[in-house]
């Protein structure tokens, strides 16, 4: 895929229009702004408008990640390494629990609902992401860094703010989709405090459908 400038992917989305039925298999696709591709997660669809897409990454899902050429993942690296140099794409797995997420189409945030392994709903987390439309494979989203995580109770907190100015100075995005990102972030710890939906119990006791194969991961995927 050719690669798109910071100009062209920081303000326009595509413009296909895509809409998926419960149980396709659709990928969450994070777009770095230099129009490179950097972590894929295959999900099962349960719903889908157009405008909100409503999916589960499931436990054991083959997922697209991105390393240093020695094999090191971003969490491995200091901070003045973790935005910066050379990535290689690289196969991973989704461990832990089955995650359900709803991606608003226009927002620039997605919602995340973490469970305990027994199904017991954990929290939830407000995944604060620069939206660039869908295309034939899924959503396309840039990751935001910046993070919200939102507990049952209302409690909330920032998540990851002191990668921040890294991630700024390697170019990641500028100040104007800071602003925008932490815009969200406020506009969902509003909703969190009043109990509004999504944290307002809704999905809280969702599960995915037991009949669900695990997604697959194309192998062109990690072709760099």
């Amino acid at each position: 895929m050719l690669k798109t400038s910071v100009a062209n992917i920081s303000l326009k989305s595509t413009t296909e229009s895509h809409k998926w039925a419960p149980g396709d298999e659709v990928h969450y696709n994070f777009w770095r702004l230099d129009g490179s591709l950097g972590t894929v997660h295959p999900a099962r669809v349960v719903e889908d408008d157009g405008a909100h897409l409503l999916c589960w990454v499931l436990d054991g899902t083959p997922i697209r990640v991105t390393t240093s050429p020695d094999g090191r993942s971003p969490r491995q690296m200091p901070l003045a390494e973790r935005f910066n140099g050379p990535r290689v794409p690289a196969r991973s797995t989704w461990r832990g629990t089955s995650t359900l997420r709803l991606v608003y189409e226009h927002r620039w945030a997605s919602v995340w609902w973490f469970f305990e392994p027994d199904g017991t709903f954990r929290n939830w987390y407000v995944n604060l992401e620069v939206p660039l439309g869908r295309d034939a494979t899924g959503v396309r989203r840039v990751d935001g860094v910046l993070d919200v995580e939102v507990f049952p109770d209302g409690c909330w907190s920032w998540k990851d703010e002191h990668e921040l100015a890294d991630a700024l100075a390697a170019g990641r995005f500028d100040e104007q989709h800071l602003d925008r990102l932490r815009s969200e972030g406020e506009h969902m710890i509003a909703l969190a405090e009043a109990g509004r939906f999504p944290f307002d119990g809704t999905y809280c006791d969702a599960t995915p459908d037991p009949k669900w194969a695990l997604p697959s991961l194309p192998e062109g995927l990690l072709i760099a």
